[in-house]
């Protein structure tokens, strides 16, 4: 990783500069721009979030907008209503009125004094999200987007639900976000400081039983997902993504279905800009983001728009490391995707070989109907599976998968003689009873090795009461088979001769998916798996090294501590999977503030009893400068009955050491379809 400190341009900086929406909310943006860019203007580039420029995303701001900005930029780096420094109050994510401030802010940009009238927007995760949602809406002077760790679909691929199963992260979310939209603005830019944050308290809205009640592909989730109409998306767009991240299967839809020049790149990456993230190798997206920008906002004739339309990094079999700081693999570039090189290879899924009749065998074998094999697993499976966006070293990608294999209901292939390079979504078909209404199918495509080690290559999910429709689900009628089908998430991969897939299915897996309400069996009668086999490919794409500008001042008042680990109580027989994250408390040497944050998650639950699913999140949030100081803690809880799902939550708030706010929420969300 390289530090640069010299750029092309000398630029400036405004901690503070005032975009007051039409409705005379001002939204407070941090910018750094070229010292001269009054009397030779330069285009805008626009990161627009929630996440508190003065501190939250302080240290990777001020890594990437300086850069971008020392080669002829003015980066603008925008609290979102209600958040931040900004004025106003936030209902929800994604709504019309963000989407209408990004397009105010978008206008304002271009009409400046120091703007050329051309601007990008750039972001990961909820700034992916809303600068693909700014796209779609079409402002004039938006004129390519970069979008790292994004969406195409709310319903499918976020979050909240996955192949109409309700995940864990959905409370997990609501509570993240209760948390982190409790913190009021710094008082040195917000001398009302007290008054905004005592209304934003007031106003904090707990939205984990919102989502939770939606429970169909509806209009709130078609809201903000840019694959209704693939067709507004004419805006130049770089997509990125990562293979340890839950949003890959997004790169590949927008290359294959985005009329606009749109280029995608996918790396072994958690949840974090490709010039930071974990596993390696990673590399300069900062170099690959200006190329983009000089060539869409510019004019500049770099030939960006001829670059291979999906770049992925190919991961080769290695062994399992829910840590792993490098990923070995090589660098595919497709020309187009689909690509001609991908072909996909049926295999059926039939009864073991000279095996138990509890497990089953994946080959070409043309006969391998007639077999009944059941998938009632206990409770607790899943405890390796690893975090929705994983964000660093903390065990949070997915371990050994062996002992949920074992669990599981496991469809093994023969031993690889040559190996396999596989590129792209596989699909899985099954013929499948349930002996109850509500249930839901995990599939899990692994990469076993010689001493057994499993790794999780790509796995999909399906409610099964969204077997027809995602508007409009129905539960299965008990004890009669169906055709189901569903894709698992985007891969590239190569399996190393001597190895085997491994197709397992379970209809548990806590605590990624919410258990359904009763221990359901699932008797699959036949199937089978379309891989999307690659013809193979060498070293094909060398990017640039991974550099940044100067990291943040500061100075470390107390290190912090990070703890994971699955508990299992021999009295209770509970398993529990509980994460201490404590990021320690420190100090801005440029402004001053000091920040800190405490979280803590138990996801607890006995095998036998999906009603015994308990989480518990704890979030603490802290500031100070001098002698003022503020601190606030969210507490959440979700449990469920038969008939409902429950979500608690209490946020207190204290100035110094004297409480001055406190809220509870207890809600309670029919389970219509999860």
């Amino acid at each position: 990783m390289t530090i640069r400190t010299e750029f092309p341009c000398r630029i400036v900086e405004q901690e503070d500069m005032g975009i007051v929406m039409p409705d005379g909310c001002r939204l407070s943006a941090r910018v750094w721009m070229p010292e001269d860019a009054g009397v030779r203007p330069v285009p805008a580039v626009l990161e627009y979030i929630p996440y508190r420029k003065r501190d939250g995303t302080l240290p990777r701001d001020e890594m990437m907008h300086p850069y971008v900005a020392g080669h002829g930029y003015a980066c603008v780096r925008v609290d979102m209503r209600g958040n931040g420094d900004s004025e106003g109050l936030m209902a929800d994510e994604y709504t019309q009125q963000e989407m209408d401030d990004a397009v105010a802010v978008i206008d304002w940009l271009s009409r400046q004094a120091w703007c050329s009238g051309a601007v990008g927007m750039m972001g990961k995760s909820w700034g992916g999200f809303n600068c693909l949602q700014a796209a779609f809406n079409q402002p004039p002077a938006l004129k390519a987007v970069i979008s790292v760790c994004s969406t195409t679909d709310r319903f499918a691929d976020d979050i909240h639900y996955k192949g109409g199963c309700l995940l864990g992260e959905n409370f997990g979310w609501g509570a993240v976000m209760l948390s982190y939209s409790s913190r009021p603005p710094d008082p040195v830019l917000r001398p009302d400081w007290r008054r905004m944050w005592m209304e934003r308290l007031e106003a904090e809205p707990w939205l984990a039983p919102r989502w939770a009640a939606l429970q169909e592909r509806g209009a709130f989730w078609k809201h903000g997902s840019v694959a209704e109409d693939y067709g507004r998306m004419q805006t130049p767009v770089l997509i990125w993504g990562g293979w340890a991240d839950n949003y890959m299967n997004t790169v590949a839809h927008l290359v294959e279905n985005v009329p606009a020049p749109c280029k995608g790149i996918v790396g072994p990456w958690v949840h974090q800009y490709p010039h930071t993230a974990v596993p390696g190798p990673q590399v300069g997206f900062l170099q690959e983001a200006v190329r983009w920008w000089d060539r869409w906002l510019k004019g500049v004739e770099n030939g960006a728009e001829h670059d291979p339309a999906y770049r992925v990094w190919m991961m080769h079999s290695a062994p399992p490391d829910a840590s792993a700081k490098v990923r070995p693999g090589h660098w595919v570039a497709e020309a187009e995707w689909p690509s001609p090189r991908v072909s996909r290879q049926v295999l059926q899924l039939g009864a073991a070989r000279g095996a138990g009749a509890s497990q089953g065998y994946l080959g070409r074998d043309e006969g391998a109907e007639g077999f009944a094999l059941t998938v009632a697993t206990p409770q607790h499976l899943g405890l390796k599976a690893g975090e929705f966006f994983p964000m660093g070293l903390n065990a949070e990608m997915p371990g050994d998968q062996r002992e949920d294999d074992a669990l599981s209901l496991s469809f093994d292939g023969d031993v690889l003689e040559a190996g396999l390079d596989l590129l792209g979504a596989a699909e899985l078909r099954l013929r499948v009873a349930s002996d109850r209404p509500l249930g839901f199918v995990v599939a899990r495509l692994c990469d076993v090795g010689p001493d057994g080690a499993s790794v999780r290559i790509a796995h999909g999910m399906l409610n099964l009461c969204h077997r027809e429709s995602r508007e409009r689900p129905t539960p299965m009628v008990p004890g009669e088979a169906v055709e189901v089908a569903f894709t698992l998430d985007q891969m590239a991969y190569r399996v190393a001769p001597g190895h085997r897939l491994r197709l397992a299915l379970s209809n548990s897996y806590w605590p990624f998916v919410w258990p359904s309400p009763e221990a359901g069996r699932l008797v699959v009668t036949g199937g089978s798996l379309a891989l999307p086999v690659h013809a193979g490919s060498a070293a094909e794409w060398v990017p640039p090294p991974a550099e940044h500008a100067a990291p943040w001042k500061h100075r470390v008042i107390r290190a912090g501590r990070t703890r994971r680990f699955v508990e299992e109580d021999l009295i209770a027989g509970t398993y529990a999977l509980i994460v201490e994250d404590d990021l320690g408390d420190a100090e801005n040497l440029t402004h001053g503030l000091c920040s800190g944050e405490t979280m803590s998650e138990r996801w607890e639950i006995r095998p036998d009893d999906p009603l015994s699913a308990k989480a518990v999140h704890v979030w603490e949030q802290r500031l100070s400068r001098g002698d003022w100081s503020v601190r606030t803690r969210a507490e959440a809880e979700m449990t469920a009955t038969a008939a409902e799902l429950r979500h608690k939550a209490v946020l207190r708030a204290w100035e110094g050491e004297v409480l001055v706010f406190e809220r509870t929420w207890d809600d309670s969300v029919p389970r219509r379809f999860v």
